[in-house]
This record gives C-alpha cells, structure tokens and sequence, in this order.
C-alpha cells in the first residue's frame, strides 16, 4: 500500500517553532529547504567516497592500489564524483561540519560560507544551477543559538536522502510549510504542491518511458521525480527522456531545480508566466504532465497577441478573465508532438463550466476529438486546498497510427474513482497502489490493440462523442459511469455548511415566529 510519504509533521513544527519571530511565516522553506539540499548533496559526497575507499581495496576492481599517493589522488579528485552526479564537498562545507559547529557563535557564517562554496561548484557543474544557496543566514535576524537549532533538527534521520531513497523529501517539506502557512503566503487556493499518490498516478497512466517530458507549471519538479521513478522501476533508461519545464516564483523554480540536480537529469527549466510568456514557443513534447494552479482569475488574457499559436479561436471567444483552466488546457495542447498525451489535474468546475470561453473550448475538445479520459478524483486528496479535482487526459494518438493503442477517435473513456483512496490521517486521503493499478490499467486495457476492455458499472464507461454531445458537453464521469451525476459547483464543505446553518438558523427564527402568531390568533378566538 501507498504511503502518505514521510510522516516528518512534528520535527518540520519545532523546525518553524525555531524560525519564530526571527523570519515570517512564508519564508520558513526559503531557510529550511537550502539547508536540506546542502544535507543531501552532502550525504551523496560521503556515500561516493566510500564507495570509492571500497574499490581501491578491492583486489578485483580496477581501482584497486595500495599506492597512498594514488588512493589520495583518486579519493580527491572532483571528476571522479561528478561521474557518479555528485560534487566534491570541502569539509568545511559538509552537513557533519556544520552540525558539529551547531553551538558556535559564529555559525550563521558558516553555513553562508558552506552555501558559497558549494553555490561555486553548483555554477561551474551548471549554469542554469545559479543562485540555489544565496548568503541568507547572516543577515537574517535568527540568533546563532536558532540556527544551530534547526541544524540540529535537520539531522535526523527523516530528514536524509540516505535513509529514504525513493521520497521527494524537498517536495514534501514544500508542501507542509505552503499548507501549514498558506494565509501567510497569501496563495490563492490554486497554487499548491501535487500529493504524491496523484503524481504517481498521473505517471502510470502516460508511461513516460522515454522522449521529452513537458510540464509548464513545473512547481517543485514533483511530476519529473516521479517519473523518473517510473523508469527506474520499469528498468528504462533516464538518459532516454529530457525534462523541459516553467515555473513563475523563483522561490519554487529554485526547489525544483535543486531536485532534478540531485536526480542527474538532463533539463531546461525556464521562469515565467506560462500563459501570457511561453518560453518554448517551439518545444513539442512526447508527454505534458501537469498540475496548472486551478480557477486563476484575472489572468489578462487581453495581453494575449492576436493570433496566438496555441488558440483554438479568436480570443474573446476561447478565453475568459474569470477563469485560466481553458487556457491552460489549449498550451498543453498546443506542445504535444503529433503522437502526444497530456495528464492534467484539473478543478472539477472545468468538466462542466458553461461561461463562454470555457464552453467554447471544451465544445471545440471534444468535437475535434481531443479529449482521451476523465477522471474523476475523491475529496481530501490535497493537503493545502479543498477544491474537488479531476485528471483531463488529451491525445494525439487516438487514430490508432502509432502502432501500439487502437483507433479510439469516437469514445471517451470516464472513470469514477471518487470513492476511492484510504484516509492516511484525519485530513488526508492517498491512493493505495491498487488504486492505481486499477484506474491506470482500466485506461490502458481501453486505449490499447487487442482491446480487453469492458465497461465496469458504477466505475468505467466508454461513451461516444455523440453521447456526450447529448449531455450538452459535460464531462462529469458520474452521468455516463451509471452513478448519480453530482453537479460539483467547487464550493468547499465548510463554506456551505457556513450557508446552510446561517439558513437554517433563520428558518427556525421564521418557525418561531410563525408559532406565536398561531398560538396568538387561538387566543383571540
């Protein structure tokens, strides 16, 4: 069974309890995560270097030397890490130094100077790694004794890449720090990290094996670790798939290039506003694997150029300022190569939204035959928002001329897998990975030659474009799986509950009023 990941809640609390006062709430991960992947690079150092020590005496490797002047040689020499994606760290830059300077004075200088030195060997390994470890910690108002502290903290063993290969730990720190702080961080309720059982989700429905790997809305890069997981577990190649990516807050674009560092990846991430300044306006990908920040509004798509590659039609009839779903949707059409799939997790809202220029867009999807899958999720699966979300898959391969899936172009395949999942916690729910299975391998056996598929009541139904066509263009997978259809107007529980108390506290002062008047009219007969 999937795990809700790394259950580190309590350390990453006492964590912020020593940033308190010093840094504002929304500047926590800016401190924290720094440090966590100096820790990991770190780490990667000692492990290369032992590994190294292992085959100088071992008599069997071509390594092997008894020569002092030669093992020094090899243990020191910079190239011998960076063939196995790892730097050489100083000493004085290693996480073992800093925590064992953790009580001095001048510690805030040390980590600064540890950042410096590696931010040198970062830049010199890659240009596009420039900035990671800015000077942060002097100038901070934290005293040396909350600095130490937090050294401390990191230390543990949660905390190391070593002792959880297969975890997006940077990731997963982002999302507590945005979700425990999100008022502070002043995000609309769209901008969040993608839990990992959707990621993973998304992954095993596109099979990214190999080709180039799109995601404009790229946040921490938690879709690019997860597919690099997939390869891996699939015996595939990394060096078979190159990652493109935008992200607009440099905070995050930061995060993310850390991590796809750590992973040896080939990649060229990119800031800036993905809708209004594409920066691959030429790029067509294999596979666009996206989690958009949902029901943006005031958006400007004014500032769109007439003509603008990726709309499917004038502007002021496929876009709306009230929401950028839509226009997200047409980008990630717009950079898929000619057999490409795109996986997108969507706000519910999206699958049967009629303002215009979102009725318009969706008409124009499924009329040219461009949406593959629906899928719809279950609540609770996000930590820092409670907006229902769906999965939208878009193909170019639904001909059939790929050679490898059928010719699917009249059908669209709606999964209801909303009563799915297992709650990790009180407030977070996770796919398992036969959850996964499930859904991932319904949508494959569909849109695969040989076709094994069958409709599974309540939870999968091949519909037709003319079905759907019927249904005035909705998407909601519950009007064609066989379950009651819910028309999901992405409001969240607590506010209607708030709605529907404040109507019912009224109804019951109108009842008592009410009673009186009868009680009063029986004593004037």
């Amino acid at each position: 069974m999937a795990k809700a990941d790394i259950d580190f809640e309590k350390e990453l609390w006492d964590a912020a309890n020593e940033l308190r006062g010093a840094v504002s709430e929304n500047n926590y991960k800016n401190y924290i995560l720094p440090l966590v992947f100096l820790k990991h690079l770190s780490e990667r150092y000692d492990i290369v270097h032992d590994e190294l020590k292992g085959l100088l005496k071992d008599t069997g490797s071509a390594y092997y030397t008894t020569d002092r002047e030669e093992i020094k040689y090899i243990l020191d020499d910079p190239d011998e890490y960076r063939s196995r994606n790892t730097l050489k760290i100083p000493k004085t830059a290693s996480w073992q130094y800093l925590k064992d300077n953790a009580g001095q004075d001048d510690i805030k200088v040390k980590v600064d100077d540890a950042f410096e030195v590696i931010q040198d060997l970062l830049t010199e390994h890659n240009p596009q790694l420039g900035n990671l470890l800015p000077r942060i910690f002097v100038r901070s108002e934290l005293s040396p004794k909350q600095t130490g502290g937090i050294i401390n903290l990191l230390s543990h063993p949660k905390f190391s890449e070593k002792e959880n290969p297969e975890s997006d730990i940077l990731g997963r720190i982002y999302e507590y720090y945005i979700g425990r702080f999100a008022m502070a961080e002043g995000s609309g309720a769209g901008q969040f990290f993608t839990p990992g059982s959707i990621v993973r989700l998304l992954v095993q429905i596109l099979e990214p094996y190999k080709g180039r790997i799109f995601d404009p809305a790229c946040g921490s890069g938690g879709m690019f670790v997860q597919s690099l997981r997939f390869i891996s577990e699939h015996g595939g190649n990394k060096s078979d798939i190159s990652i493109y990516g935008q992200e607009m807050t440099a905070q995050t674009l930061r995060l993310c290039l850390m991590n796809l560092m750590l992973r040896d990846l080939s990649f060229d991430i990119k800031m800036g506003n993905s809708l209004l300044d594409d920066k691959f306006p030429t790029l067509k990908a294999d596979y666009v694997i996206a989690n958009p920040p949902f029901n943006v509004s005031n958006w400007h798509p004014e500032d769109l150029p007439d003509g603008d590659p990726r709309l499917f039609g004038p502007k002021e009839e496929f876009t709306t300022d009230g929401s950028a779903n839509y226009m997200w949707m047409q980008t990630f059409w717009h950079h898929l190569s000619d057999t490409g799939t795109a996986g997108i997790v969507m706000a519910n809202g999206a699958m049967t939204s009629n303002t215009k220029g979102e009725r318009n867009v969706r008409q124009h999807m499924v009329d040219k035959s461009m949406v593959d899958a629906i899928v719809r999720l279950p609540d609770k699966l996000f930590l820092t928002t409670g907006i229902p979300a769906c999965l939208f898959i878009l193909s170019k391969n639904r001909d059939g001329k790929d050679g490898t899936h059928r010719e699917r172009n009249n059908e669209i395949l709606f999964i209801d897998a909303s009563k799915m999942g297992t709650m990790a916690s009180r407030k977070l729910r996770v796919f398992t990975d036969d959850d996964i299975s499930k859904i991932a391998e319904t949508y494959h056996a569909w849109r695969t030659t040989g076709n094994n598929y069958s409709d599974i009541d309540g939870f999968s139904k091949a519909a037709s474009i003319a079905e759907v066509q019927k249904q005035d263009y909705k998407l909601t997978p519950g009007i064609y799986v066989g379950t009651e259809a819910e028309e999901d107007d992405g409001i969240l529980f607590e506010d209607k509950m708030e709605t529907l108390k404040t109507q019912l506290l009224a109804q019951f002062e109108k009842g008592d009023d009410l009673k009186k008047r009868i009680i009063d009219n029986f004593d004037l007969l």
